[in-house]
């Protein structure tokens, strides 16, 4: 169940003394091919960390023969000397495959605005280079380390019946948003695939999933989801089969990122129904989803359907409130403008709870994955920097 299961796919991970404690915190992610085709989704942030920049650039050709990745360091907002430091690190690991530093991408997560430490990752890297393997271990090691907050790592895979496979990692544990998360993920597939269908899958798959995860609103400078292809299996599956696949993975990952997340208390589905279009369900979703009153009233297990209505009356969406349903937890607490039934028949004792809106509008749909705002959210968030 990780980034090593598909074929032609080795891994490793490895402290390399970015992180002052000896964790793990350098991974390494080789593609062995026979095909070596890759693609890529980033963040929307303006501020865009040197990593995702590269990555960018590199993705344009639709390659990639390994991905490196560190923690302990962003490499975010360290102008052109991070770039460099970029740079270099990709150059190292291409130069170890004898291949060009365009088909390597950079990953990295920790601490905005400081630069890494180039001798340990590079020196990390060589480190990396000697371990890897495909087993499960090698595919933990590297799930491994590229966690900072997160408790445990997040590791995913499936088969499909046909013999080819999709498999992978990701990290994220705050500054959970939709345009991705802060969050590192790589995808792999053994699936025989052209450049354009895997482009094409990897963003039909983040649109339902890592996209729609939502914990605190805020949207990190490094959201990196990658895809890389070997063709080792020597199966193509096609375009749906391939979406489904990589849907079913990323959900899951998506799933234990929101159990993980900071302080979290409670996991909870904003599912919203009957909107005018997609994209007024999944504003009306992602807003209810970030509100702070409804958040805290969670996780107090309050079923005050009262602060729902309010975020969802703010936003800019074809909304009728004489036609808006409100139900957490199988009761309908809110329907035709007026109170349905008493908040109390309501159980949110448990950790799961489902948030339905019905717009009564038409046909647009959409779910946001999201959680409480606890106080340990809170403590943990002003106990350091990230």
């Amino acid at each position: 169940m990780t980034v090593t299961q598909p074929k032609g796919f080795r891994a490793a991970g490895v402290a390399a003394g970015i992180k002052a404690e000896g964790k793990l915190d350098l991974a390494l992610v080789v593609n062995d091919g026979p095909l070596q085709v890759a693609a890529g989704v980033f963040t929307r942030n303006v501020i865009k960390a040197a990593p995702v920049l590269w990555s960018q650039e590199v993705l344009k050709q639709q390659r990639l023969k390994a991905v490196v990745l560190n923690s302990g360091g962003a490499n975010a907002a360290t102008g052109p000397g991070g770039f460099q430091d970029t740079h270099q690190t990709a150059e190292k690991v291409a130069g170890l495959f004898e291949a060009g530093a365009i088909e390597v991408a950079v990953c990295s997560t920790g601490l905005i605005g400081e630069r890494l430490p180039m001798d340990a990752l590079l020196s990390g890297v060589d480190t990396a280079f000697g371990r890897l393997g495909t087993g499960d271990e090698a595919g933990l090691a590297a799930a491994t380390a590229v966690m900072t907050t997160d408790t445990k790592p997040k590791q995913a895979a499936a088969k499909h019946e046909n013999g080819w496979s999709v498999g992978g990692f990701a990290k994220g544990a705050g500054m959970l948003a939709p345009n991705l998360a802060t969050m590192l993920s790589v995808l792999t597939t053994d699936a025989v695939v052209t450049p354009e269908v895997l482009d094409k899958a990897l963003r039909a798959a983040t649109g339902v999933t890592f996209d729609r995860l939502d914990v605190d609103g805020g949207t990190s400078t490094n959201d990196t989801v990658l895809v890389l292809a070997s063709g080792a299996s020597g199966v193509e599956p096609t375009e749906a089969e391939l979406t489904e696949l990589l849907t079913a993975v990323s959900l899951d990952l998506v799933l234990q990122l929101r159990a993980d997340s900071e302080g979290a208390t409670k996991y909870v589905d904003v599912t919203v129904t009957g909107a005018a279009n997609e994209a007024d369900a999944i504003a009306v979703g992602r807003t209810i989803a970030e509100d702070n009153l409804v958040k805290t009233a969670l996780f107090g297990s309050d079923p005050n359907w009262g602060r729902i209505a309010m975020a969802l009356g703010r936003v800019p969406a074809e909304i009728d409130p004489e036609k808006v349903a409100i139900a957490i937890n199988g009761v309908t607490l809110f329907a035709k403008g007026t109170p349905a039934a008493d908040r109390s028949e309501a159980d949110l004792s448990g950790r799961d709870i489902q948030i339905v809106v019905d717009l009564g509008l038409g046909e647009g749909g959409a779910t946001i994955y999201t959680t409480d705002l606890s106080h340990a959210y809170v403590e943990e968030n002003s106990a350091y920097s990230s």
